[in-house]
């Protein structure tokens, strides 16, 4: 089927119809998905807020705004944003886990994808115009050319960010009982466990980033009088790392039963560093299984041409001569 609608295309528009249907196809869409998209929806609360403010106010939100600017950019902010709040609290927990908490950092991750994905729909259209121009191409030709590359630039942003969240997540329980340790060490000489999470984040900015940035956080959102539970449970919420959830459960308890909080981190600690002893014994019995097949395919064969090849050479000689005059 697609080979007929390819040669009725060819036959009607010349040897670039196809991808002259594809374009229209393409512009066609756009058009058709520009005014839903484009169309902004009517905030009653909004509305109400701003009849309700003096007018000096309004003339000067006006001015600061430079002339309606502001209205434009958020038609587009509304349009890069996901519309239900689920889809939206879950991508935005995603790129803080991936170490991205600004506040624009949704807006800029679904335009990286807009643009990624149309720039490389782009170039694959000029690159199958300038193969169409050398050499006649067929459909499967065509569409390969153009939309493989539109979806890697769409899926390559989702890409990157997935990779953060491993990376930051490896970085985080690789560095986890060593803050552990420290924290305990602050705790026993006296300080507070706020003082100690902030010495803690400043000492491991060096070897753990990632796991810095996550403690200077909390030490931020305890100084601005949020409560330290929650601010803990946030943490464990936005880190998605199972033994620093374990953590702030172990202190989230400690102050509800009032018991001392540097026998709760010695024993955490303890068991920190036992599954980290753990986690390299794994690995370490993994390596095996997966050097087998290294093994199999760049060693296996240069012995057996070493011990075959002399007996193989010796037969095919003998045969030579018995076959020869």
């Amino acid at each position: 089927m697609l080979s007929t609608i390819n040669q009725m295309l060819t036959d009607a528009m010349g040897p670039l119809g196809p991808l002259i249907a594809v374009g229209m196809l393409g512009v066609l869409l756009i058009l058709i998905a520009l005014p839903t998209v484009l169309k902004k929806q009517r905030d009653r609360f909004a509305e109400l807020k701003a009849e309700a403010q003096p007018k000096s106010v309004k003339v000067d939100k006006k001015l600061r705004r430079g002339g309606g600017n502001a209205e434009k950019l958020e038609k587009f902010a509304h349009f890069l944003e996901p519309k239900k709040a689920e889809e939206l609290s879950s991508i935005r927990m995603k790129l803080l886990r991936a170490g991205y908490p600004e506040k624009g950092a949704v807006r800029v991750f679904h335009a990286a994808k807009m643009v990624l994905g149309v720039g490389a729909l782009a170039l694959g259209l000029i690159y199958a115009l300038i193969q169409s121009s050398t050499s006649e191409l067929t459909t499967q030709q065509m569409m390969l050319y153009t939309l493989f590359p539109a979806a890697a630039g769409y899926y390559l942003p989702q890409y990157w960010i997935n990779k953060r969240v491993q990376k930051r997540e490896t970085e985080i329980i690789q560095g986890f009982p060593d803050a552990l340790d420290m924290m305990l060490v602050c705790v026993e000489a006296g300080q507070s466990l706020d003082q100690a999470i902030i010495r803690v984040g400043t000492e491991s900015r060096a070897g753990y980033p990632a796991l810095a940035d996550e403690f200077e956080m909390v030490a931020h959102e305890v100084k601005a009088g949020k409560e330290r539970v929650q601010v803990l449970k946030d943490m464990a919420d936005r880190v998605g790392v199972p033994d620093v959830a374990s953590f702030v459960t172990t202190l989230v308890q400690s102050a509800t039963f009032g018991t001392s909080i540097a026998e709760a981190l010695r024993v955490y600690s303890a068991d920190m560093r036992d599954k980290r002893v753990m986690r390299a014994e794994e690995k370490a019995n993994i390596l095996p299984t997966k050097l087998t097949l290294g093994t199999m395919l760049f060693t296996v064969p240069p012995l057996m041409i070493i011990l075959i090849g002399p007996s193989v050479y010796g037969i095919a000689t003998m045969l030579g001569e018995m076959g020869g005059p």
